[in-house]
């Protein structure tokens, strides 16, 4: 390659890691191929509260509930990953100071030209106010139908 390639290639990849490392909304890091975390972008410090010093090359199955890693989850999120490229879940999550939150999951497998496992890609979207607001959504809602469909007393009689 020429080096005019090279830094074109260069710099287009560090402006996808400003990129993702913008991104707030979601944790976006990478895994290698026995789930150590090898990257973590500013989303991923603010939904799970570590800092990149403190998770880069931990174990992913730190995110999990105690009774989670114990059924072996983690390991079983990997597999699954790995055979069918893809693992989507919606679950409850652990962050750093131990509280727990939903979070939708994305954990896709990255393989190497020739197809053998590199590590994988973990998307990770905190949606507890969605599913909090949804379920007190109902409940509003389903106040408003009874108090819509309650009798309505005939006036001029009690």
């Amino acid at each position: 390659m020429a080096v005019g390639t090279d830094d074109r290639l260069l710099q287009a990849e560090e402006n996808f890691r400003a990129l993702v490392d913008a991104v707030e909304e979601y944790a976006i890091f990478a895994l290698d191929a026995t789930g150590r975390v090898v990257s973590w972008n500013a989303g991923a410090q603010r939904i799970k509260g570590y800092t990149r010093e403190e998770i880069i090359g931990k174990y992913f199955g730190c995110f999990y509930s105690p009774q989670d890693q114990a059924a072996g989850k983690p390991e079983w999120v990997l597999k699954t990953a790995a055979r069918e490229s893809r693992f989507m879940e919606e679950a409850k999550r652990i962050r750093k100071d131990g509280s727990s939150f939903w979070a939708n999951v994305v954990v896709t497998a990255i393989r190497t030209p020739d197809g053998a496992l590199q590590g994988f890609l973990k998307i990770t979207r905190d949606v507890t106010e969605r599913r909090h607001g949804g379920t007190r959504a109902g409940a509003e809602f389903g106040s408003r139908a009874r108090t819509r469909t309650a009798p309505i007393p005939a006036r001029g009689r009690p």
